[in-house]
């Protein structure tokens, strides 16, 4: 099985990548950076699926967390995605594409507004915790729309390129995985208080024991 490992950037996956160049047998895998953000990740991945279809895509990366209960540096799978800031705010409530009826809310890929990763059997390889997740072209920052996404929600992570994986795997019927580790907290612009040199090397030590059972 070919298999595809997406980053949107290489510093997230830098250790995978030396314990990768340092194997003498290399497993059939393949690597792309996509670049930040869901319009890059969308046409990188599109792009790549056009040139090789894979067998299986993994996506890695950190990403920022709502839930304070989980901690820094902590990995977790994104088992459902949605964009969020596809949406308006009207009468002081976040309403969706979905809720002003501009989009029908179970239009492939979407369920009830959700990109659903389908593949429950691959999802059960980690023990890791499954959550919700969604993404965003602009970091949260306002308490305001953090508060609006909680409530419209209830999400755990926050990327820039995880509905991207989840929307265009789902389109082209590629099975798919989204690994995240929690570098900070949501509304958190300190970057002294975030966490990313453990956020990475958990995430990719999270990454070379997946792929060591699934291959």
């Amino acid at each position: 099985m070919n298999l595809l490992i997406a980053a949107a950037t290489s510093i997230e996956i830098r250790p995978f990548l030396q314990v990768i160049k340092a194997k003498k047998r290399l497993p059939d895998i393949d690597i792309l950076i996509t670049g930040i953000g869901l319009t890059a990740s969308t046409y990188s991945l599109t792009k790549q699926f056009a040139l090789k279809k894979p067998g299986l895509v993994i996506q890695a990366g950190v990403a920022g967390c709502f839930d304070l209960s989980v901690q820094l540096g902590e990995v977790v799978m994104v088992k459902q995605e949605t964009i969020a800031d596809q949406s308006v705010v009207e009468l002081q409530k976040l309403k969706t594409l979905f809720d002003l009826k501009l989009v029908p809310q179970d239009q492939y890929p979407y369920k009830k507004g959700w990109l659903i990763n389908p593949h429950t059997t691959l999802l059960k390889q980690s023990k890791l915790k499954k959550v919700k997740g969604i993404s965003v072209n602009q970091i949260s920052t306002s308490k305001q729309m953090i508060q609006f996404y909680k409530e419209t929600f209830n999400p755990v992570t926050e990327s820039m390129e995880g509905a991207a994986l989840h929307y265009t795997c789902l389109k082209q019927n590629i099975p798919f995985i989204q690994l995240r580790s929690i570098s900070n907290y949501i509304g958190e612009r300190n970057k002294k208080k975030w966490n990313m040199q453990d956020s990475i090397i958990n995430l990719n030590n999270e990454l070379i024991k997946l792929i060591e059972k699934i291959s």
